[in-house]
């Protein structure tokens, strides 16, 4: 079920939402905000999320434990006053943003429209794999798919927006460095901004009128409509390609790093 909901594409409509939701954690915002590079890399940062669970959900046992060692490393890096990378309260929060958004945009979106409660809930035992691989164990998770129903509530209905959060927010929804592509970010924005928990498009501020909901039902109608007449084939690519494209993608970003951090020690050493 993991694979079947998962590899559909409409659910890359929600990467926006569960983006700003996790961020809505002061722990989470303030992580990125202090370690990231979102506003230097926006795109390759996305690219590196959505890799890796491409390779959790698709890729072979060996494959997931190699990304997931690697991803446990960098976040052992980190670290701050009043938050860890490998805190499994972050890493719950995190990867529930990602459920919800995937089981959210199957049920306004999708092709047979609300996936049954059997269909959800074993979707979302499969799911706790994400968090599980990068450290927080299944029983420090909810249990099934009425306790992630309510803890999803009990944090929405808390969660504050806090300063850090409005800066990363402001940085993924308006990239300097990606000007270029404004017509796509636009219908980024107001996608992201339909599709967010009223209380948290409220928190942030986000501009929300008649001209907003307009446009984002003509972009959501016009999604749902694809997603239902065009063939399941046609809509998923090949999950094999998938993940060697998000191998060679990891491999890639994760030299660069290693180069980034060579560059930046020599030059501390000829300061």
């Amino acid at each position: 079920m993991l694979r079947l909901l998962g590899a559909e594409p409409i659910v890359g409509l929600g990467a926006g939402r569960a983006l700003l939701m996790q961020l809505a954690h002061p722990g989470v915002a303030r992580g990125v905000a202090e370690h990231s590079d979102f506003a230097e890399r926006p795109l390759a940062r996305l690219f590196g999320t959505l890799d890796f669970l491409l390779i959790t959900a698709f890729g072979t046992p060996e494959q997931v434990e190699r990304i997931a060692a690697k991803v446990r490393g960098i976040h052992t890096a980190v670290r701050g006053e009043g938050y860890s990378g490998n805190d499994p309260g972050l890493q719950l929060w995190v990867n529930a943003t990602l459920i919800d958004s995937a089981l959210y945009l199957h049920e306004r979106l999708g092709r047979r429209g609300r996936p049954g409660e059997d269909e959800a809930e074993e979707y979302y035992r499969q799911a706790r794999i994400v968090a599980e691989v990068l450290g927080c164990p299944l029983e420090e998770q909810p249990a099934d798919l009425a306790s992630f129903r309510a803890y999803m509530d009990e944090m929405v209905a808390s969660l504050e927006v806090d300063d850090n959060a409005r800066k990363v927010a402001a940085a993924v929804l308006h990239p300097r460095k990606l000007r270029a592509l404004a017509p796509g970010l636009a219908v980024f924005r107001v996608v992201t901004t339909a599709l967010l928990p009223e209380p948290f498009r409220e928190r942030y501020g986000l501009p929300w009128g008649a001209r907003h909901r307009r446009a984002a039902a003509l972009v959501l109608g016009t999604a749902a409509l694809g997603h239902r007449v065009t063939p399941g084939p046609l809509r998923r690519p090949p999950q094999a390609l998938l993940v060697r494209l998000a191998s060679h993608r990891v491999e890639r970003t994760l030299r660069e790093r290693r180069a980034r951090r060579r560059a930046g020690r020599a030059e501390r050493a000829g300061d």
